[in-house]
């Protein structure tokens, strides 16, 4: 595993300190969620704004600056080119809807990313009742 930038690594601690307030409240909904999130995670030289490594999911919060962003697309290729799954909000969608943006952000790491076992073996097979 490669180290990460130093450069990388103290803005990565300055974006932790000084959130947005759309980071701020899905972070105080999700922090104690089952599937761990990180905040500010280094991925290549791309920060991530929150992400659950386990279920490789990426999400960012987006203001009007990422509006027709071509480095926006670059950063989506290269995470799903790693296998991330990346989520974009909005701010203005965060702000207006928090609640429904961290279910949504739930809901997509609770979801399978491969396919199950194609013959799953049947519930409860060789218990004696």
């Amino acid at each position: 595993m490669t180290r990460v930038p130093l450069y990388l690594t103290e803005r990565a601690r300055d974006l932790r300190t000084n959130a947005t307030e759309a980071e701020r409240l899905i972070w105080h909904r999700l922090r104690h969620h089952r599937s761990r999130f990180t905040r500010q995670l280094v991925v290549g030289k791309y920060i991530l704004d929150l992400a659950c490594r386990s279920a490789r999911v990426a999400i960012e919060f987006d203001g009007s600056q990422h509006l027709d962003s071509a480095y926006d697309v670059e950063r989506t290729r290269f995470l799903e080119s790693l296998g991330w799954r990346v989520l974009r909000f909005w701010n203005a969608e965060v702000l207006a809807n928090p609640d429904g943006v961290a279910e949504a952000i739930v809901t997509t790491v609770g979801e399978p990313r491969w396919p199950t076992h194609p013959q799953p073996l049947p519930c409860r097979e060789g218990s004696r009742e």
